[in-house]
C-alpha cells in the first residue's frame, strides 16, 4: 500500500511542507531510513539525521524549524508521538485479516465457536470451550475444556490455555504463552520428598490485556489467579498461583511474581523485577530493573535495588556503594597511622 504526503496529512490534520505527491509504503527510523519510508522526529537529539535521511516523508512538530535544507517532505503536526501511533493503528487495521476455520483444526462438537472466528491448522478446541465472535486462534493453539475466549481476542501460534480458564475481549496473547498451568505447590512428606498439592483454581484474564511470548501464568490453588483489564505483560514473565494484578499495570520482560502476591493498578515493573510471595504492592508503584521486593510497597512509591529501597534512598546508598573501595583504602591508611602513633607513645 502506498500513501501520498497529502493523504497522510489529511488523516492526521497535518501541514505538508514540500512535495505533497511524495509517496511512502513503509515506516522507517529517521537515521536508517530509505526511499519510500515514513519517519518521524520527536527527540531533538535525532535532528542531525533529518538532514541526511533518505526517507521520503518525515513527521515533525508544528513548531519545528529546520536549520539546514531538508530533502524529505515534512508533515507538521500538533503531536508527533500521537500521530505516529494513529498512523500505525490505521495501517495495521488495513492489513489483510485471517478468516475461516481450517478443516485441519480439531474442534469438539461440545465446543462453541462463533462463525466469524479464525481457527488455524492443527488448533485444538476441547469440550465446553467457548470462542466468541471475531476471535483469532492461530495454528497449533490448544484451548482446554470449558475455556472461554472473548470477542476479538487473538491467540498467536502455540498458545496453550488449560481447562477452566477465561480470557476477556480484545486480548492479544503471543506465541508460546501458557495460561493455567499448575501453580508451584508441594508439601514435604515423611519420606523426605514432596507431595503435590492439587491446583484446583483457574486463571481469569480481563479485557484488552496483552501477554508476551513464552510468558506463563499459573492457575490458582483455589479460587483464581487474576489479571486485570488493560494489563500489559512482556515476554518471558512468570506469574505465580493466586497472584492478582490490577488494571493497566505494565511489566517488562523476565519479571517473576511469586504466589498469592498482589500488585495494584497502574504500576510499572521494569525488567527482571522479582516479587516474593504474599507481598502487596500498592497502586501507581514504579519498580526499577532487577529490583527484589521482599516487603509490602505503599501506593505511589518508587523502589530500586535488591532488596529494594525507596528511590532516593537507593541513589544515596549507591553514591556510597561505588566509593567503598576508596573508603576502605582510606580506612586502612588511617588504621596504620593510628597504630604508628600508638607505638610511638
Amino acid at each position: 500500500m502506498q500513501f501520498t504526503a497529502e493523504m497522510i496529512a489529511g488523516l492526521i490534520s497535518g501541514e505538508v511542507v514540500g512535495d505533497k505527491n511524495k509517496t511512502v509504503y513503509t515506516v522507517s527510523s529517521i537515521e536508517d531510513g530509505k526511499e519510500g519510508g515514513l519517519a518521524y522526529l520527536s527527540n531533538p537529539k535525532y535532528e542531525q539525521f533529518l538532514y541526511t535521511t533518505k526517507c521520503s516523508i518525515v513527521l515533525v512538530d508544528k513548531s519545528f524549524e529546520p536549520k539546514q535544507s531538508v530533502a524529505a517532505t515534512l508533515i507538521k503536526v500538533d503531536n508527533v508521538g500521537a500521530c505516529v501511533l494513529q498512523l500505525l493503528q490505521m495501517y495495521n487495521a488495513m492489513k489483510p485479516q485471517k478468516s475461516g476455520i481450517s478443516p485441519r483444526a480439531s474442534i469438539s462438537e461440545k465446543a462453541s465457536v462463533a462463525a466469524d472466528c479464525y481457527v488455524g491448522d492443527f488448533a485444538v478446541i476441547e469440550d465446553g470451550a467457548v470462542v466468541e465472535s471475531g476471535a483469532k486462534i492461530y495454528p497449533h493453539c490448544y484451548i482446554g475444556d470449558n475455556v472461554k475466549v472473548g470477542k476479538n481476542t487473538k491467540l498467536y501460534p502455540r498458545v496453550t490455555i488449560y481447562e477452566g480458564c477465561a480470557v476477556g475481549s480484545g486480548c492479544i496473547i503471543h506465541a508460546g504463552a501458557v495460561i493455567g498451568a499448575d501453580g508451584f505447590g508441594f508439601a514435604p512428606n515423611a519420606n523426605g520428598g514432596f507431595d503435590k498439592i492439587p491446583q484446583l483454581g483457574n486463571v481469569i484474564i480481563g479485557d484488552n490485556v496483552e501477554i508476551g511470548a513464552n510468558t506463563c501464568i499459573d492457575r490458582a490453588k483455589t479460587d483464581s489467579t487474576i489479571i486485570g483489564n488493560g494489563v500489559k505483560l512482556d515476554n518471558l514473565i512468570q506469574i505465580g498461583h493466586n497472584v492478582q494484578i490490577g488494571e493497566n499495570t505494565v511489566s517488562s520482560a523476565q519479571t517473576g511474581i511469586a504466589g498469592t502476591s498482589k500488585v495494584g493498578k497502574n504500576c510499572f515493573l521494569a525488567g527482571q523485577v522479582g516479587i516474593a510471595d504474599h507481598i502487596t504492592v500498592g497502586n501507581f508503584v514504579k519498580i526499577g530493573s532487577q529490583s527484589g521486593i521482599d516487603r509490602d510497597v505503599p501506593d505511589g512509591e518508587i523502589r530500586f535495588g535488591s532488596p529494594a529501597l525507596k528511590g532516593m534512598g537507593y541513589y544515596r546508598s549507591f553514591a556510597i556503594f561505588k566509593e567503598l573501595p576508596q573508603m576502605a583504602k582510606t580506612l586502612r591508611n588511617v588504621e596504620k597511622k593510628v597504630a604508628q602513633l600508638t607505638e610511638e607513645k
